[in-house]
């Protein structure tokens, strides 16, 4: 697995110069790669069905314990082979939906990326793996969504995409490393056999709000569904690819893989059930308000992602048997829906449903691949999304608790499958017509055979489900229940309760579809009601997130220095405020004041002498003198370094302080006028900020003094500093040998500023321009 993580990231990054090479056949190489990747799995089939579970390892981090672990069992087998058996099939179809495109090497560039982030996130050994290739996803689809970045559409698109999901994956991080510390453990291996120790665990629902947090905004769940509609702004092999199949399932995938070790709970359930059932509802609502092609499959889509959500956190046999199915039938007709939309689009340019009909002689191939993937999306005998429709109905009906509410929601969403499968595959293809729409380009065989072997395999499953999907959908459920299970799929039934309401939905949504011209009537009066939607509130937020970071930029961001000083300087006061109030230690001055007695003449000489520079520094009203006095009160700290025995901190006082009263003088004369601080609120606003702190951090230093730290370090870095370092002064082999790459860093970082101020002296601006 690792190999195949490698090679698919070399040729990811190889794609361009391909391009470059092959030209438009640049679809080949990288559906082999695609199709190498399923082959592979393939192979893993054998061993996965027998009840086996491959793992691999390979060092990562060795110092932190971090490697980059591999596992592979049912559920993830079934999701690695939908990831890289639709990645085949789409490299091919964009090879030529894009052809002749000039950045087609970019687009396989971003899609390869994206495949092997998705084989990784479904393959992760440990909870870092999983992060880590889950972040790149996000990474990936944003380059997608956004790969005609020349329109403002798909970059707003885009940039939605990349802030929901990159949200919510902070989140799904931080509830990563809870669940972690739960356990005891980051691999799976050791993590799904520890399901009771995590459940009972203080930090089982704080790490349970977040993962789902994480696992809602990937996959498309109310509230933060918004986002995959306006994803369809990318080009249509992104939104087959993505947003049918692979990525709105990786929150699916982290949710059932995750259900052995969180599910079990009321609150695992019911958050589950409430998110899951609101989603479903409101995509299958909002599918049936609109024309756009992609845009109803996008929002169809929301609402499967939601009956999905919705079956895993039912949990029981049934409900997850249901899940797994409905997973691959979904993803067929989908994906396939998606292409045919492409096709049409392609071929018309328009996705209106109203302005399209009469395509079926003209767009033979591509119709049939429509009808035959709405007939399975439509629940339709033989096919397999009539199975999946049945175990559905059959789960919702077995909850006990909510049974009522889950059956609705189930029944609800059928309906509108069933019209939504009209309208994109009967509708703008079959249904009779006085005039017919005019195609500007063809469909060619690399447009139309993928979509017709994605819906022919949705009908091959349908008519043998037992010898194709049952053996790895079983392994796939039995992952998610932890137990071996009973599961058998079959077409046929018999007359029962199930076939009459799957007969039921048939009617209904035939019924509906016939009024879909009267309810798109009805949706500019239903305008009113999405002002409020999470949709406008994230665009409102977004809006006005400038103007707040103007607020807070004018406020804080004055131009002056001593503000700029006093921010930090009470930032720092409240955190050590924070940090020392709950635990109010006390100092216990009484032994120390008696020291105060024992000081010499020339330290109360220094003291007095630095008491009245800061009194005549105070009442300044020249730079110059200033800066005389700036210097007084250095040379006199560097004698109290001396006096106290650190002479290597006084020779480095004086030598700052001396570069710095020269460099202050050498540009007194390009300084601005001296402001003088003429109000005396203030003088006395600045004058408390410095007592404040000069008090806290006397204070800090007695609690130093009295609470010494026990450590180790001083006895480490004083016998290693000489054996390992060769130096004596302590102090210099740390930052030469220990913190070599902060001292590094820190030269760099001197060096650019260096280099930035040697190229302002040389600039020679017109005598005209202002500097």
């Amino acid at each position: 697995m690792l190999i195949v993580v490698l090679l698919g990231f070399i040729l990811a990054f190889a794609a361009p110069l391909l391009h470059r090479v092959a030209g438009k056949y640049t679809y080949v190489p990288m559906a082999l790669a695609a199709l190498a990747a399923f082959v592979y799995f393939c192979s893993c089939l054998p061993a996965i069905l027998e009840g086996a579970l491959i793992t691999q390892t390979q060092a990562w981090v060795p110092s932190l314990a971090i490697n980059l672990d591999f596992y592979l069992d049912g559920l993830s087998l079934l999701f690695a082979l939908l990831i890289s058996g639709f990645g085949t099939l789409i490299m091919v179809y964009a090879g030529g939906y894009l052809k002749g495109d000039p950045l087609l090497g970019r687009f396989y560039l971003y899609l390869m990326l994206f495949m092997v982030a998705m084989l990784g996130v479904v393959t992760a050994g440990n909870i870092f793996s999983l992060f880590v290739f889950w972040e790149l996803t996000s990474l990936s689809s944003y380059m997608l969504i956004g790969f005609k970045h020349q329109k403002e559409e798909s970059r707003n698109a885009a940039l939605q995409a990349l802030l929901i999901t990159g949200g919510g994956g902070l989140a799904l991080m931080a509830g990563l490393l809870l669940l972690g510390n739960a356990s005891g453990s980051y691999s799976f291996t050791e993590l799904l056999n520890r399901g009771e120790m995590v459940r009972a665990h203080a930090l089982y629902l704080p790490a349970l709000v977040l993962i789902c947090i994480g696992a809602f905004t990937k996959s498309a769940q109310f509230p933060f569904h918004f986002w995959l509609p306006n994803a369809m702004a990318a080009p249509t092999p992104v939104s087959a690819y993505l947003h049918s199949a692979t990525m709105v399932k990786a929150g699916i995938y982290l949710l059932a893989r995750l259900t052995p070790v969180m599910g079990g709970t009321d609150v695992w359930q019911y958050t589950l059930m409430l998110v899951g059932g609101s989603t479903t509802v409101l995509g299958a609502f909002l599918a049936v308000q609109h024309t756009d092609l992609k845009a109803i499959l996008a929002y169809t889509t929301i609402s499967a992602l939601g009956m999905l959500v919705t079956m895993t956190g039912i949990g029981s046999a049934p409900a997850l048997e249901a899940m797994v199915v409905f997973l691959l039938a979904h993803a067929l007709y989908k994906g396939t829906l998606f292409m045919v939309a492409g096709n049409v689009d392609h071929a018309t340019g328009t996705r209106e449903i109203n302005k399209l009909q009469g395509l079926g002689k003209k767009m033979l191939p591509t119709a049939l691949a429509g009808a035959l993937a709405a007939l399975s999306m439509a629940g339709v005998l033989p096919f397999f999304g009539f199975i999946g429709k049945e175990l559905l109905y059959e789960a919702a009906l077995e909850e006990s608790t909510t049974r009522t509410a889950m059956f609705a929601v189930t029944f609800f969403s059928g309906l509108i499958f069933v019209a939504v499968a009209l309208v994109v595959g009967y509708r703008i293809f079959w249904r009779k017509t006085g005039r017919q729409t005019p195609l500007e380009h063809g469909n060619t065989p690399l447009l139309y055979l993928p979509p017709l072997m994605l819906s022919g395999l949705g009908l091959l499953l349908g008519l043998i489900p037992a010898m194709l999907a049952t053996p790895i959908l079983r392994r796939a459920a039995e992952a998610m229940l932890g137990e071996e299970q009973v599961f058998e799929l079959s077409l046929w039934h018999g007359f029962n309760m199930v076939l009459f309401i799957s007969l039921l939905t048939l009617l209904l949504g035939y019924l509906l579809y016939r009024f879909t011209d009267r309810l798109h009537a009805l949706v500019p009066r239903l305008s009113r009601i999405y002002r409020f939607g999470p949709g406008t509130l994230f665009y409102k937020a977004v809006k006005a997130l400038p103007d707040a970071a103007g607020v807070l930029t004018r406020s804080i961001q004055t131009g002056y220095l001593r503000n700029y000083i006093t921010i930090i300087i009470l930032t720092l006061l409240g955190f050590l405020a924070y940090a020392l109030i709950p635990n109010s230690p006390s100092l216990e001055l009484a032994d120390r004041l008696p020291l105060i007695m024992n000081i010499r003449v020339y330290e109360f000489v220094l003291i007095l002498l630095i008491m009245a520079a800061l009194y005549m520094l105070h009442n300044s009203k020249s730079r110059l003198t200033s800066i005389a006095i700036l210097g007084i009160i250095g040379y006199s700290v560097a004698v109290f370094f001396i006096l106290f025995g650190a002479p290597d901190i006084a020779a480095t006082q004086l030598l700052i302080e001396t570069l710095t009263v020269v460099l202050f003088v050498l540009v007194l004369h390009k300084l601005p006028s001296f402001h003088n601080l003429t109000s005396i609120q203030t003088k006395i606003k600045y004058i408390m900020v410095s007592l404040l702190f000069g008090g806290t951090m006397t204070y800090v230093l007695l609690l130093v003094k009295q609470f010494p730290l026990d450590s180790r370090l001083k006895e480490y870095f004083g016998q290693a500093s000489y054996l390992q370092g060769q130096g004596r002064n302590i102090v210099n082999v740390i930052l030469v040998d220990f913190r070599a790459m902060d001292t590094l860093g820190e030269i760099t970082v001197l060096a650019v500023a260096a280099i930035g101020i040697l190229a302002l002296f040389k600039l020679q601006l017109d005598k005209e321009e202002k500097p």
